[in-house]
């Protein structure tokens, strides 16, 4: 039985690790969470905040999906669109969600990321 959503994995181009882990780390505000040391040899990294989780592979063939993507839940969502904005992320307000404020943005690697937060 499915109880819940452990992480997602998206992939990423090799060389841009430094502005990935700058992204999710310093923009997002995430953390960088260790890998088992069997799977850290693989490359990649592992970023979660509450009880998100974001598992991000170097992949040489990497294609950014322009549909796909997590939906990642936030709080004072205007005030993360702004930080998202400051630090020169896309961001791409979408009003079609009822009971919700959300936006689209792209992290270095091109991957899609919803953010919304539930109003009313």
């Amino acid at each position: 039985m499915i109880t819940g959503l452990d992480h997602i994995q998206l992939a990423a181009l090799p060389g841009t690790e430094d502005a990935l882990r700058a992204y999710y780390v310093g923009t997002l505000g995430m953390a960088e969470a260790p890998k088992p040391p069997s799977l850290a040899t693989r490359g990649g990294w592992w970023f979660e905040a509450g009880t998100a989780r974001l598992h991000l592979g170097i992949d040489p063939d990497h294609q950014p999906s322009k549909k796909s993507h997590p939906g990642i839940r936030v709080t004072r969502i205007d005030a993360f669109a702004a930080r998202l904005t400051a630090a020169g992320a896309p961001v791409t307000w979408d009003d079609d969600l009822p009971g919700h404020r959300r936006f689209y943005s792209t992290d270095p690697a091109g991957n899609r990321l919803e953010f919304l937060e539930a109003v009313g």
